[in-house]
């Protein structure tokens, strides 16, 4: 058994793992660089294969028995570097499906993407960075699954949460990447900076992006950062990189910019929420911008903590409100994420197509029941910040499972009209 990782960060991922590999032959982690896909697959992994080593790499290609051999599970790491390790393990599972052989890890999606999709050999889950509860800076009390189970209740809605709006601007800033947690403010800062770095240098010509004016790139880097939680048109994002008036990058670069970063996971657009089964109509479809997470939006834009609690930060491109109230919104979108993920639902968006009313986040189960969720800066909350869910839940009826507002706030609890107002510290999976 290969040797566990050294005081390992539980994740919330654990729990799905270990629901789904034994039944499963092979899972593949999808995630962005440093969010810990590597440590939390070795956690359960009997032997592995580093494909970011060429000559493992070499060896599996050369020799593809040795995912018949054994012991199981065996971790490759990195399988995109081998794109036909996918194969490999496909062709392994079709001569013996049973659960619990295989575990792949990935940063990015291949160029060349294998010759079958995997469909019903390999089940993909995304990694994302680390929430609040992972982080371990507040324990959860209000469970979501719970709340996508029994509807918005005052008995799953309770507790206390000790971080004020200073902290979360300090989580904002600080990230989710778990090796980069515990240092100093700078050396988080430079880390992010190499991080991003990396991304414009390495990761994306590696992923087969010629990049002939990298500079560009970190342009139309920065206004999609300036964007986070918008739903700015993509002209509009190109428009804000403009170094100069006639300097506008053109759309046949960044339209691949845009396509790689999503293959790195570095981008991850929120969905717009388009329901068929009411009569809903007239819906927006663009999608809301989010990075991965929302401290590199933080250091591509070049504000820290204190910038953002003055109010700070450029308006590149139009948005309601300061930018600290954007990226706050970012971070509740990754909690939300992870929690949706384990329990088996799915987060998109909602906007009318005229904007007379939006939802921040919809929580969407697989029988198509939904719980929506605002995300507000301000710790009190009145009528008018709960009037887009309380129109949503007169649409809807019974298709509504409640609704709740996510604050920085300190008590969870239930307002009068069943609307909830939850800490976002408070929520767990």
């Amino acid at each position: 058994m290969v040797e566990p990782v050294t005081s390992y960060r539980t994740r919330v991922l654990d729990a799905e793992l270990d629901a789904l590999l034994p039944g499963l032959p092979a899972i593949a982690i999808e995630g962005p660089r440093g969010v810990g896909k590597t440590a939390t697959a070795l956690q359960r992994s009997a032997q592995v294969l580093r494909l970011d080593e060429p000559a493992q790499a070499q060896l599996l290609a050369a020799d593809p028995r040795r995912l018949g051999e054994g012991p199981y599970p065996i971790l490759i790491d990195e399988w995109q570097r081998l794109p036909v390790a996918w194969d490999l393990v496909r062709r392994a599972v079709d001569d013996d499906p049973t659960g619990g052989r295989f575990l792949l890890t990935g940063s990015a999606a291949p160029r060349t993407a294998p010759t079958h999709s995997g469909a019903g050999r390999i089940v993909t889950l995304r990694m994302r960075p680390l929430t609040l509860a992972e982080r371990g800076v507040c324990t959860p009390t209000v469970s979501l699954a719970q709340l996508l189970e029994s509807g918005v209740v005052p008995d799953l809605v309770a507790g206390r949460c000790g971080l004020e709006l200073r902290d979360y601007t300090a989580e904002i800033v600080s990230g989710g990447f778990p090796g980069l947690r515990g240092g100093s403010d700078r050396a988080v800062r430079a880390a992010l900076d190499g991080y991003l770095q990396r991304i414009v240098e390495v990761d994306l010509p590696e992923a087969g992006t010629a990049l002939r004016r990298p500079e560009t790139l970190r342009r139309w880097f920065a206004a999609y950062a300036a964007a986070t939680s918008t739903t700015a048109s993509y002209e509009a994002i190109r428009g804000a990189a403009t170094a100069g008036e006639g300097d506008k990058p053109a759309k046949t670069t960044t339209g691949p910019y845009r396509d790689a970063l999503e293959r790195l996971f570095v981008l991850e657009p929120l969905n717009a929420w388009a329901p068929t089964f009411n009569h809903l109509s007239r819906l927006s479809s663009s999608p809301k911008h989010h990075l991965a997470d929302p401290a590199l939006a933080a250091r591509l834009l070049g504000v820290d903590a204190g910038a953002l609690l003055r109010g700070e930060g450029n308006q590149i491109v139009a948005r309601d409100g300061a930018l600290l109230g954007s990226l706050f919104e970012s971070l509740a979108t990754l909690v939300v994420r992870v929690c949706a993920q384990a329990a088996e639902a799915r987060v998109l968006h909602f906007r009318s197509w005229r904007g007379e009313h939006e939802v921040d986040l919809i929580v969407e189960r697989g029988d198509h029941r939904v719980l929506g969720l605002e995300v507000k800066l301000g710790g009190h909350v009145d009528d008018s910040d709960v009037r887009h869910l309380v129109w949503l839940r007169d649409q809807l009826g019974d298709d509504f499972l409640g609704g709740a507002v996510l604050t920085p706030g300190t008590h969870a609890y239930c307002r009068p009209d069943g609307i909830a107002v939850v800490p976002l510290g408070l929520l767990g999976p």
